[in-house]
């Protein structure tokens, strides 16, 4: 009774348990499918917001790499191996892709929208949007056996001038997460493994504890200069890696802060000590 009284009281708050009408594709007759839309005005731009099947943008957007359009192409060859890790994460069931495909309608498209009814329709063909943004994640939607519901925003009216400087503005303007902050989160992520762990723990020791050798001179969660962050140290232990296999991250630490105290000194003597962090510095 009480789960039933919440069901009602969310919706009558317009929050369901169940898909919503305007999630739904109206089918228009002759291959012309319409979805609920916002229309959205930056700048000199306008674009629209919805979002769609997956597999109808499989259907529905095509790529010109530059490779193989000298003339006209603009993007970037595809990766399959990244296509089908995207594809893999979604059959999985957990993975969440929030982030937008970015499209531009193309002519076959013959895109409308209705003010009234803030519907976006087109002609469901092969060809009616370019990918300016999402490639490997629209091709990972073609591969993958799942189908799921994904944000778009789309352009239209774009020449091929414009929508080549849209691509570069996306794809310079946005800055990926450093590798050193990720390396940092991955336990927060629950997605460490044996070796990133121990890593990681050995890391915090040389950083953390008075009396290291390289006390003050980590960066945890991003590249410094005359530091030494998380990818070059884990990159260092590698190469050392087997030789403390089954060992604790204390056992690994102690042995190598004591070989370090020995190559830092000998580095001090020679008054080589701003090339700690820096060893490619150091000749015969």
């Amino acid at each position: 009774m009480a789960i039933r009284q919440l069901t009602q009281g969310l919706r009558r708050l317009g929050i369901r348990d169940e898909p919503q009408e305007e999630d739904v594709a109206e089918s228009e007759g002759e291959g012309r499918i319409s979805y609920t839309a916002s229309l959205i005005t930056q700048g000199k731009h306008r674009f629209f917001t919805l979002s769609m099947p997956s597999d109808v943008l499989a259907e529905t957007c095509i790529v010109e790499p530059r490779n193989e359009e000298p003339i006209e192409g603009f993007q970037r060859a595809l990766d399959e191996r990244r296509a089908r890790d995207i594809a893999n994460c979604i059959d999985s069931g957990f993975g969440t892709i929030p982030s937008s495909i970015v499209l531009s309608a193309q002519t076959d498209a013959d895109l409308q929208y209705r003010r009234t009814t803030r519907t976006l329709s087109f002609q469901k063909t092969p060809r009616a949007f370019l990918i300016l943004d999402g490639q490997h994640r629209v091709f990972g939607f073609r591969l993958a056996k799942s189908r799921l519901r994904v944000p778009v925003v789309i352009y239209n009216g774009l020449n091929r001038t414009e929508e080549c400087r849209l691509f570069m503005d996306i794809n310079t303007k946005q800055r990926p997460v450093p590798n050193e902050l990720l390396l940092d989160i991955k336990r927060l992520a629950d997605t460490e493994s044996g070796s990133e762990a121990l890593y990681r723990d050995v890391f915090d020791l040389f950083d953390k504890d008075p009396n290291s050798p390289l006390f003050g001179l980590m960066s945890p969660t991003e590249k410094k200069k005359g530091k030494i962050s998380r990818v070059t140290f884990n990159n260092a232990l590698k190469s050392v890696g087997d030789s403390f296999s089954g060992s604790d991250a204390t056992y690994v630490y102690e042995v190598l802060s004591s070989y370090l105290h020995a190559c830092i000194a000998g580095l001090r003597e020679y008054d080589l000590k701003e090339n700690i962090t820096n060893p490619g510095r150091i000749h015969p």
